[in-house]
């Protein structure tokens, strides 16, 4: 784990370790693909991220997960990143919304293997949209559902919210996790502990091998 002593350390070093991510799959294959999450988390991330020095254009991004709500609504996700992320050089990137998007299960298969996926995590465990007692859960952790995408209801969730699936995001080149406080370091270490996937669904991630980096700042 590394362990930043600021969210705003941790921002540039999250920023940079995609950067280069990118840059190094634009120099070996000409293009490069980054899904993020969404919530108030990576908004220092993203607006660092959102500075580096890229070929942009080559750089396609979508959401790891997204609320179904239209991209006026401030849950959206969507929202967020245009706001935070698809700013100044970045805005020549490509984005690909979840949401209302006709040709999603195409544009998301084209864009395998994703170069990087970046995560985050509840207090509850979840990642994505991995909620624990979600209705389809067991279709989102199923390592050969065959879907790319699926749509997700749980109590905790709020809005009904469609997610990419795990295999997407396992066979991602690079998978970091971005917690920030207390609360989230004690449920990561709940979750390093035995126990069900999906009792705490981001062990699904954990297991990864290689494991995902993880990113904490108090």
């Amino acid at each position: 784990m590394k362990v930043f002593s600021s969210p705003t350390d941790l921002a540039e070093a999250l920023a940079t370790y995609v950067a280069t991510a990118l840059t190094n799959r634009i120099t070996t294959h000409g293009a490069a693909t980054l899904a993020v999450s969404g919530g108030t988390t990576p908004i220092n991330f993203f607006q660092s991220l959102s500075k580096q020095t890229l070929d942009w254009p080559k750089v396609t991004i979508t959401l790891v997960d997204d609320r179904c709500v239209p991209e006026s609504s401030p849950r959206s996700n969507a929202a967020l990143v245009k706001t935070h992320l698809l700013q100044g050089p970045a805005a020549a990137a490509t984005f690909l919304p979840l949401v209302n998007n006709p040709t999603l299960k195409t544009a998301i298969a084209a864009l395998r293997p994703l170069t990087a996926a970046i995560l985050g995590m509840g207090t509850d465990g979840h990642t994505a949209s991995f909620f624990p007692n979600g209705d389809t859960l067991a279709q989102c952790l199923a390592p050969t559902h065959g879907q790319l995408v699926e749509t997700i209801r749980a109590e905790a969730a709020g809005e009904p919210r469609i997610t990419l699936t795990l295999p997407i995001l396992l066979e991602a080149a690079h998978v970091a996790l971005h917690i920030e406080g207390a609360a989230k370091r004690a449920a990561l270490e709940a979750a390093w502990r035995s126990g069900p996937v999906e009792d705490m669904p981001i062990r699904a991630i954990l297991l990864r091998d290689p494991p995902p980096d993880i990113f904490w700042s108090p």
